[in-house]
């Protein structure tokens, strides 16, 4: 359940929250409260996983690579985002970043190359695989921003809420995975995002929390949103393609220059059917 609420109301809803969940380990310590996140979406040259989310389709997905910093060593995760009917459910594979490249080449990555050994991981690994090779999926945005995440007492993740800051989105269709963007579009501007997560039954403080401080229900989809922002300012051309600021592409080709392919040693390829 998703709002968009001004910052002195999220401010309001902290003190609110707070009463019932403590705050996530990674934005004790930081300022307002937040750590930064990362996602570099992957998508079709037609936008195919965009536009199902345009025409309100109640059976969808979103394909990301997420990570939280530049450190070479901290790991990057390979998620699906699914929704079917009301319902949302994440599948996350985490590999080193050596493995990046291999694996949007369509290659899944030697057990060395995993971040995890949960078998878990690889299955959500083997899925993103799938997908993009069917919709040969390619980076095309990067969206950026702070969050403040809530959580149990207990550790546990049958309720979680959080206050999204400063939502950013800039095009990306490289897998160069750095925090830094050039010229990002300010996606909800000043405005906070809400979100109410569960699983199993609906809190019924989180019906309080809604009926004190008058909360509507909304839309609010990063990815989505920060396109149609970038179609409207034509920096998403209707050909599919970006028109990059001059610094992007001086940027941009100065990476290209530094990147060369990852060696692939042992290289296997995902099979449909395989778990």
């Amino acid at each position: 359940m998703k709002y968009i609420i001004p910052p002195p109301l999220a401010l309001a809803v902290r003190d609110f929250v707070s009463t019932y969940l403590e705050l996530d380990e990674f934005g004790a310590t930081r300022p307002d409260f937040s750590y930064p996140v990362h996602s570099l979406y992957v998508d079709s040259d037609d936008f195919a996983l965009h536009q199902s989310t345009v025409n309100g389709d109640k059976n969808r997905i979103k394909l990301r690579i997420r990570f939280y910093e530049n450190r070479p060593g901290a790991p990057v995760f390979f998620e699906i985002k699914r929704r079917m009917d009301n319902t949302i459910s994440k599948d996350r594979g985490a590999v080193r970043r050596e493995a990046v490249d291999a694996l949007l080449a369509g290659h899944l990555p030697d057990a060395s190359q995993m971040a995890s050994e949960d078998p878990h991981h690889l299955v959500g690994v083997q899925k993103f695989i799938r997908h993009i090779n069917q919709l040969q999926a390619r980076p095309k945005v990067h969206v950026a921003y702070d969050r403040e995440a809530w959580m149990p007492v207990d550790g546990g993740n049958s309720v979680r809420v959080t206050l999204d800051r400063r939502v950013r989105s800039c095009p990306e269709t490289t897998a160069h995975l750095v925090a830094d963007m050039t010229d990002p579009v300010h996606v909800f501007g000043d405005q906070v995002v809400l979100e109410l997560k569960y699983t199993g039954r609906f809190p019924n403080w989180f019906g309080d929390l809604v009926r004190v401080f008058n909360l509507r229900q909304t839309s609010a989809a990063k990815y989505v949103d920060g396109v149609v922002l970038m179609e409207d300012r034509n920096i998403l051309q209707p050909d599919g393609t970006f028109r990059l600021p001059s610094a992007v592409r001086k940027a941009k080709a100065r990476r290209d220059r530094k990147v060369r392919p990852t060696p692939v040693s042992h290289v296997r390829y995902f099979a449909e059917g395989t778990a």
